[in-house]
């Protein structure tokens, strides 16, 4: 359906797993695409060779999205080479799960770092050039633990939930100049992170889950591009489960 056809995307933390998804389903529907990774590393370039061949431009960039220099520098060296940045998708993201009488200060710094503020560092990027064409989709991944909470998650619940504040909080600055801010809360998705739990967790899961089975990469992209394209030119300031009913 072309339904982003001319449009130039950014996702962080895309050259596997959820964010991967996102950018090919995004290039499926005519976008260009810049994927950001801390390295351009065989992924990164495997990413890039899929999204390519749907006729689209693709182009993968090295950066440290928890730094904001870093995150500036990238920023412009993609407006360079693709003229505009029109949708942003805040992917980036790590965990270091532990029960919090065991958790380092480290173990929560970075996870704050990494997850909240590159959402910070890459939508105080984009916003001057967003202000000035007055349009924009801001996507920013949140997740279910950062609505409900996890045991053995502080960390990573407490940066999913200031996601959730930050997209909020943003969608009222910026929504008179046409830029929308919303967030996605995935539920246990399929990826390489998840495939890491032991079996019997995993199983566990899936239990407490209505549609009794774990979500794909794919169920949390067909989400964003509704949410990067005009289906949805009528909401920000949201945030959508995708949880298979898990969290209701």
């Amino acid at each position: 359906m072309d339904l982003l056809k001319g449009k130039t995307a950014v996702v962080t933390g895309a050259a596997r797993g959820i964010g991967r998804a996102i950018a090919i389903r995004f290039a499926q529907e005519g976008a260009n695409v810049a994927i950001t990774d801390l390295a351009v590393d065989d992924n990164a370039r495997e990413t890039v060779s899929t999204i390519e061949s749907y006729g689209v431009k693709a182009k993968a960039f090295a950066s440290d999205a928890s730094d904001y220099g870093d995150t500036d520098k990238v920023v412009k060296q993609i407006i360079e080479e693709f003229g505009t940045i029109d949708i942003l998708v805040n992917n980036a993201g790590i965990t270091r799960d532990t029960l919090l009488m065991r958790m380092t200060e480290e173990q929560w710094d970075l996870v704050i770092k990494v997850n909240l503020k590159s959402v910070f560092n890459f939508t105080k990027a984009v916003q001057p050039y967003m202000l000035k064409q007055r349009s924009g989709s801001i996507i920013s991944m949140s997740s279910v633990v950062g609505v409900s909470g996890n045991a053995g998650q502080a960390n990573y619940s407490a940066s999913k939930a200031g996601i959730i504040g930050f997209t909020k909080s943003v969608a009222k600055e910026v929504g008179s100049r046409g830029i929308r801010c919303n967030a996605i809360a995935p539920g246990f998705i399929d990826t390489e992170m998840t495939k890491k739990l032991p079996e019997d967790v995993r199983k566990a899961w899936t239990q407490q889950i209505p549609l009794r089975r774990a979500g794909l990469p794919e169920d949390v992209a067909n989400t964003a591009l509704f949410l990067a394209s005009d289906l949805s030119s009528y909401v920000s300031g949201q945030v959508i489960n995708v949880c298979g009913g898990m969290n209701t």
